[in-house]
């Protein structure tokens, strides 16, 4: 039903910047909260950020704070992750996820967990060197 695909992934040395983009199509994506998550070789899926369906809210894991930004264009139904000052630890394979059926208020943990989201994307390898 809803379909999403990412890019932008690639090679970039340790301090520089990459933005990632998700493209959505399917019905009633307006009213999806989104998200975006990561996942290294050998290690749990890990929460990277997530944007309320209107755009008004956001929250990012620890590990990324003050360095990834999250945002959405529903007019082009499209979710990006703008990731600065890299770091060798965010090598992974980031998915775009898309959330149908949000916890109330959105600050609730549970709209940041993986199990939450109903449709994801196939990855994009962000890969950052040292």
């Amino acid at each position: 039903q809803v379909q999403l695909v990412e890019s932008g992934g690639g090679l970039v040395q340790a301090g520089g910047s990459l933005r990632l983009s998700c493209a959505a199509s399917g019905h009633t994506f307006r009213n999806y909260a989104m998200g975006w998550f990561r996942q290294a070789p050998g290690k749990e899926r890990e929460f990277v950020a997530c944007i309320s369906w209107s755009g008004s809210s956001t929250y990012y894991g620890d590990s990324v704070k003050g360095r990834f930004t999250i945002s959405r264009d529903n007019a082009k139904n499209a979710v990006y992750l703008q990731m600065n000052s890299l770091k060798p630890e965010d090598t992974a394979v980031y998915y775009c996820a898309a959330d149908r059926d949000t916890v109330v208020p959105y600050s609730d943990p549970r709209n940041r967990e993986a199990g939450a989201y109903d449709y994801w994307g196939q990855g994009t390898q962000v890969t950052v060197s040292s």
